[in-house]
Formats: C-alpha cells, sequence, structure tokens
C-alpha cells in the first residue's frame, strides 16, 4: 500500500535489507502538496546546484573496503535521504 505521496511504504522489510520508500508524509500537508513543494524547491536553479552536491557528496561517494559498519550505514542514510527528495521532486513534477 503507497502512502499520501502515492509511493511504497517505509520501513524495513522482514529481511533487514534497506528502506522500501520514502516516509510518510505530514499529517498537517497533504502528499501531492509536499511533492509540489520539493518540485518548487530543488526546480530552481539553486536548488538544482544544492541537490546536484548532495548526489555528489552521497550517491557519488565511493568507500573503500577499509570502511566499517557504521560509516557504511552512515553514508547510505545520506542516501536514502538524497532519494527521498529526487522521488518527491519527480513526483511533484508530474503531479
Amino acid at each position: 500500500m503507497a502512502d499520501a505521496t502515492g509511493l511504497p511504504p517505509t520501513g524495513l522489510p522482514p529481511n533487514g535489507g534497506p528502506i522500501a520508500g520514502p516516509a510518510a508524509v505530514s499529517d498537517t500537508v497533504s502528499g501531492a502538496d509536499l511533492c509540489r513543494s520539493y518540485a518548487r524547491c530543488f526546480g530552481s536553479a539553486d536548488g538544482s546546484r544544492v541537490l546536484a552536491d548532495l548526489e555528489r557528496s552521497t550517491l557519488g561517494r565511493v568507500l573503500g573496503p577499509a570502511a566499517d559498519e557504521a560509516t557504511l550505514r552512515h553514508l547510505e542514510g545520506q542516501r536514502a535521504v538524497v532519494a527521498r527528495i529526487r522521488a518527491l521532486v519527480a513526483r511533484g513534477r508530474t503531479g
């Protein structure tokens, strides 16, 4: 079942793998309104530049084989936030 954004629910799957999708939207803001807010925020030239920097510093970052588990988990958390932003921006642009 999807949340108010139309995206899959969040939480860890039974196998303990990565988060399935963006967190549920606040009860005070409709999912569509929030998605449009993300699209407006990150749709400007400055917003696009900020999002590109976040993507470079998280999605484009590669850790070596000596990285410890805490560092890997921290980076994956950062990547999840960037993925959420990208997903909400995409929804806001199309809906």
